[in-house]
């Protein structure tokens, strides 16, 4: 959600920082831009929709300058428009920032009661014009930044830029992810790595409440107490970090396709060659542990969901699984013996991280399962699973999905270990399913073909249901959530026992309904609410395994064969048609499938 980079190069800064803000289109925007400081002017060029508007901007009307700032913007205070687009000036100070200033409406009133007046409807512009006021009674462009950030109050990460210095640029971070790049007599700043990746691989994250003053061959770092300090230098992949299509229409196809490999790669990290599991760090002892509270959000939130069963099934112990956004507010109480664990695929999900701090002091344990390792939410956990994905670029989360899901697999096998739920012979039994995970699902991709021809079904839907039992609950939710973000299509999800006790009102042979059901001990239950679905004209796609297609399939407007698989890892393995449905579906109907309208990859805010 929004994009910040920051270059003092030796270089043009321009086509530096588009290139930057390039990378960071999978957070999701809709208007972009650029500010340098050229000969100690201070000047701009925003445009509004995708980054090639400010390209062809730039050609018309050249920016130069070798220090810069830039932006990408999901709109929160204010639509899309080149007004509202960062970055933000006031006189000889321009900002970009990524998040929400909460009193910027008081600080508004005070700054108008002086005779300042605004020009936009952000909450970034009061920013800009504080550090100006600041400036304008004598405080240098430093100390009028650092006024500013005193005065503010919510969750940030910002980036000032000054007429008349062009080896300067301020920096904070509250709340929301900043990250220093070092360089050779160069200095960059960015939303996270991989918008600095092609720049350098020398990194430094700023911790909560830092704010740095960052020059060409110097950074100063004060913590939120107002101490210097110094944070570490770290080298990142940047061949990890690399973006592209490798041959693909979209990202989300790349990532689709990339389960198979990124699932083996995260197994290779959890289990050793005799099968044993191996958790990074201190790990978790799961016999102190009477009780686990699951928080997350979106996908994240349904990975928990699935997991909920594995850990009552397998381990036999109690869950809880909360939204973060309702867990936060409502200040649940928090037993002795429990453990927290939280799953975000970014590390910087604002609801999730709240929700982390607030059980800090509370739970016997906060863990977390995230793909960024250097993110906040692992920084501040007492223990980190990594998933091992790689770069997500598509904002509807594919391969973190599945990654998931594959770690809370492990982490459940772990904690009915430790408990001594679970016979030896079945724990190898289900390490042996996770080995062969990744061909399954290689198998199941090879079906593509026939979900492009049921999405062309789909696509011409205006409401499509999702029924799931068990295991599949979580699944339907998945998928109904899936083909909303980027199909635009109305999709609801139920518990199929459900669908009497209200959501059948809703059938007709205009709606099709499809039924994630594999030949499990639920099936024979499934297979009664789909008659259901069919008696009153609905139009089932059932997508099950060679079974349970030859018992019902018949009957179903369409069928979608799933390879055979233990019982407790088809949710792992039925992700896979509800990604696909949802994709081929967005294609046929011509939607940006990478960057769905409204939607961001990364929720800094709240």
């Amino acid at each position: 959600m929004c994009g910040i980079v920051g270059v003092l190069s030796n270089h043009e800064a321009s086509p530096i920082l588009v290139e930057a803000l390039k990378r960071l289109e999978y957070r999701g925007y809709d208007s972009a831009g650029i500010a340098t400081v050229n000969a100690g002017v201070l000047d701009r060029r925003r445009a509004v929709g995708k980054l090639v508007n400010l390209s062809d901007l730039l050609v018309h009307e050249p920016l130069p300058g070798k220090a810069g700032i830039g932006h990408t913007r999901w709109a929160t205070h204010g639509a899309p428009s080149v007004t509202n687009a960062h970055p933000h000036q006031a006189g000889p100070v321009a900002v970009v920032h990524n998040g929400i200033i909460e009193n910027f409406r008081e600080l508004r009133e005070e700054l108008a009661s002086h005779g300042i007046q605004f020009v936009t409807e952000t909450d970034t512009e009061t920013v800009a014009l504080l550090a100006q006021h600041y400036m304008q009674n004598g405080t240098r462009p430093q100390e009028a930044a650092f006024k500013a950030l005193d005065r503010l109050r919510g969750a940030f990460a910002l980036a000032f830029l000054f007429s008349g210095h062009d080896d300067l640029i301020v920096a904070a971070r509250r709340g929301s992810p900043l990250a220093i790049g070092h360089g050779d007599g160069e200095m960059y700043v960015g939303s996270d790595a991989i918008a600095l990746a092609p720049l350098t691989n020398q990194i430094s994250y700023l911790e909560e409440g830092d704010r740095a003053v960052v020059t060409r061959h110097s950074l100063e770092i004060w913590d939120a107490d107002g101490t210097p300090v110094t944070r570490v230098k770290k080298t990142i992949e940047v061949d990890g970090a690399r973006i592209d299509k490798a041959g693909h229409k979209h990202f989300m196809a790349k990532e689709i396709a990339e389960q198979p490999g990124v699932i083996a790669r995260a197994l290779g990290h959890y289990l050793s060659e005799d099968g044993q599991i191996t958790l990074p760090g201190p790990g978790i002892d799961f016999t102190a542990v009477d009780r686990l509270t699951m928080v997350a959000c979106g996908t994240a939130y349904y990975a928990c969901l699935t997991a909920k069963y594995w850990f009552e099934q397998i381990a036999r112990m109690p869950v809880e699984v909360d939204v973060a956004s309702e867990f936060r507010y409502r200040e649940p109480p928090v037993p002795t013996r429990t453990a927290a664990l939280f799953v975000s695929q970014s590390g910087e999900t604002a609801d999730t991280l709240a929700a982390l701090r607030y059980c800090t002091g509370k739970a016997d344990q906060i863990l977390s399962v995230i793909n960024a390792p250097e993110s906040s939410i692992a920084r501040e956990s007492d223990a980190v699973l990594p998933i091992h994905a790689g770069v997500e670029v598509g904002v509807a989360s594919t391969k973190a999905f599945t990654c998931q899901l594959t770690v809370l697999f492990i982490l459940a096998l772990k904690a009915a270990q430790d408990r001594g739920e679970i016979t030896t012979n079945r724990r190898a039994d289900l390490v042996a399913c996770l080995r062969g995970l990744p061909n399954i699902i290689s198998t199941a991709l090879g079906g593509n073909a026939e979900m492009q021809q049921t999405a062309l079904r789909l696509s011409e839907a205006r409401d499509v249901l999702f029924l799931g039992r068990g295991l599949m609950y979580p699944i339907a939710l998945e998928g109904a959530l899936k083909l909303k973000e980027i199909s635009y299509i109305h999709a609801e999800a139920y518990a199929a026992g459900e669908l009497k006790h209200g959501p059948i009102a809703l059938i007709d042979k205009q709606v099709p309904v499809v039924v994630m059901a594999p030949r499990d001990a639920l099936f024979e239950k499934t297979l009664s609410n789909m008659q259901e679905v069919m008696a009153r004209e609905g139009r089932v796609i059932l997508v099950s395994d060679a079974k349970g297609i030859r018992e019902f399939g018949e009957g179903a407007y369409a069928t979608l064969e799933m390879p055979q698989i233990d019982d407790l890892l088809t949710p792992i393995l039925y992700a896979i048609p509800a990604q696909l449905l949802a994709y081929h579906t967005a294609v046929a109907k011509g939607t940006d499938v990478d960057q769905p309208r409204n939607l961001a990859k990364s929720v800094t805010v709240e």
